[in-house]
């Protein structure tokens, strides 16, 4: 029996990166991609005839408005993407019985622990951004049975605009970097995180509820920018210079590192975040 998988976001690197590891794959499970020309989650009677027109048993959501900054200027966008559009899809996912795996973020907690985060600790986001995807978890919990929530952090890959891509680019042109040293949480492979969605589809896991996934371990932006730099050897790490904090419009959380042990009791395989980072830097050089 196939099982039929919806993808949206399809443009962005997580969905770009689902459809380049499954797309062509043999197993009965087949993958739709949808970008925001085809269904914008953000008007509701969109998804609603899209969802009646095709039938799906699993809905992975990688639409969201992710531009943290600009949404403390925007405020609405982000809101009607990542809050009101995550509504309108764990409506129409209920009454279709589809599965809903949404996408979330390291962003929803304030970043006051000394220790990783766990799914049990109170969520309290201090930008617009984490506010807007806090509220999309909220509507996904009271809307929808059939549901995981997954949330991430520092998600990388070759696709896309990310820091691990950005840092690579500049280390070639031979730049000198300011990267800061006060945030600190897990890089993530898109990837990695891939495998683990695709593990919950394969294994028709029923444990609907909230999960971190990230890598293993923990780093800051600038130790993260040093291990790349690792791949380029004529490049002199002492222009790599750590400052504390950057002068961006929204406020970041310093310490947003999730715990990801109740993730890991499902998905046993362990990625550490720096074999992860050499893996897809390694790809990138090989692209240039």
């Amino acid at each position: 029996m196939i099982t039929k998988v919806l993808v949206t976001g399809a443009n962005g690197q997580l969905g770009k990166t689902i459809k380049e590891l499954y797309s062509t794959n043999e197993d009965e499970i087949q993958f739709s991609f949808t970008t925001k020309a085809v269904l914008d989650i953000a008007i509701k009677d969109r998804v609603e005839e899209f969802f009646n027109k095709n039938n799906f048993d699993y809905c992975i959501n990688c639409a969201a408005y992710t531009n943290v900054d600009q949404a403390e200027r925007d405020t609405k966008s982000p809101f009607d993407v990542n809050a009101e559009g995550v509504k309108y899809l764990a409506q129409i996912c209920k009454d279709t019985n589809t599965v809903l795996i949404h996408i979330s973020t390291d962003y929803v907690f304030y970043g006051n622990k000394k220790e990783p985060y766990t799914e049990l600790d109170t969520p309290n986001p201090i930008n617009e951004y984490g506010k807007s995807k806090l509220l999309g978890e909220q509507h996904i919990q009271k809307i929808s049975q059939k549901h995981f929530i997954i949330r991430t952090s520092w998600l990388y890959s070759i696709y896309g605009n990310n820091f691990v891509k950005s840092i690579v680019n500049k280390l070639q042109e031979k730049l000198e970097l300011k990267v800061i040293t006060s945030q600190k949480s897990t890089p993530t492979s898109c990837i990695d995180l891939s495998k683990f969605i695709y593990f919950l589809i394969k294994s028709n896991c029923v444990y609907y509820d909230t999960y971190h996934f990230t890598a293993i371990g923990e780093t800051t932006w600038y130790d993260l920018a040093i291990q790349i730099s690792k791949h380029f050897p004529q490049y002199n790490s002492s222009n790599i210079i750590p400052v504390k904090a950057y002068n961006s419009k929204a406020i970041r959380p310093l310490y947003s590192v999730l715990n990801n042990s109740k993730a890991q009791q499902l998905f046993s395989k362990k990625c550490d975040w720096r074999k992860s980072v050499d893996e897809v830097v390694k790809t990138l050089i090989k692209n240039q």
